[in-house]
């Protein structure tokens, strides 16, 4: 399970994020990026964040720690922002707290081009947790103390949004991820990463998502829910490769300035890159 802290004090929004997640300080002196229960997106973003972040963890990927924090009623009373005040009084109780990384730097493959043996594994890792959240126009990923940190899973594990149409075979498309260029090594990672993803991790990552963020319907419980999450990604490690994406564009150059600015969506950005 992952450990329990208080929070004291609301310090500042990151009002980059669309649910709002806020910089607040805990009883364990540290500070951290929290993301709310109460915010628009609902509970499901908590568990993908927890979920993927862990997972990540275990696979050697870099990510900040995790906690849950506690968020008093007085807390938002002591608010002046109407509209913060009103997603603090809506998380009253448990939320996830991100390990803050004071002076990170916002990735860019122009400035810290990638090993392409961790690219290609950050490209199988977001391909076997469905995250469609980690392009060029918005990479989540942190450059701190020389290394690549991985943040911000919440759109992971969309399919729980509609249990019903899970497909753990579904193809991911790769032609918009920020890595895709540099990851020309996909099969090896699918060798290395593949065979660890068992039963036993799954199981272990699913636990530390609290039972109260797991009230689905139709399932009968929490303990439900985490088997259909452990199910779906054991199904997707362990069947057909029809979901990897295809690299034939890795190797190519990443684009300049300029053509992130006209590039649109559809074409792989960095074939008119060069």
């Amino acid at each position: 399970m992952l450990e329990h802290i208080v929070a004291t004090r609301y310090v500042t929004p990151l009002r980059e994020g669309g649910s709002l997640p806020g910089v607040l300080e805990a009883d364990d002196l540290g500070t951290y990026a929290v993301k709310f229960r109460g915010a628009g997106q609902g509970v499901s973003v908590l568990v993908a964040e927890i979920i993927c972040a862990e997972l990540a963890r275990r696979l050697g990927l870099r990510t900040p720690e995790l906690r849950i924090i506690d968020v008093d009623p007085q807390l938002g009373r002591r608010e002046p922002d109407e509209e913060i005040q009103d997603l603090l009084n809506a998380s009253v109780g448990d939320n996830l707290a991100v390990d803050f990384l004071p002076g990170a730097l916002g990735f860019d493959p122009l400035v810290w081009a990638p090993e392409p043996g961790f690219a290609s594994r950050v490209l199988w890792f977001d391909a076997l947790i469905h995250n469609v959240d980690r392009s060029w126009r918005n990479p989540n990923l942190l450059v701190w103390h020389r290394d690549i940190w991985l943040i911000d899973h919440g759109a992971a594990l969309w399919f729980h949004h509609n249990w019903r149409t899970a497909d753990p075979q579904r193809p991911f498309d790769g032609g918009d991820h920020v890595l895709a260029p540099f990851a020309t090594g996909l099969a090896e990672a699918d060798a290395d990463l593949s065979p660890r993803i068992t039963r036993e991790l799954l199981e272990e990552v699913t636990a530390a998502v609290p039972d109260e963020w797991l009230d689905e319907p139709g399932f009968d419980g929490p303990p439900a829910v985490r088997q259909a999450y452990v199910e779906h990604l054991l199904a997707r490690a362990s069947g057909p490769r029809a979901w990897l994406p295809d690299t034939a564009g890795a190797g190519e150059r990443p684009p300049d300035a300029a053509s992130r600015r006209e590039a649109g969506r559809g074409v792989p950005f960095w074939k008119d890159a060069r």
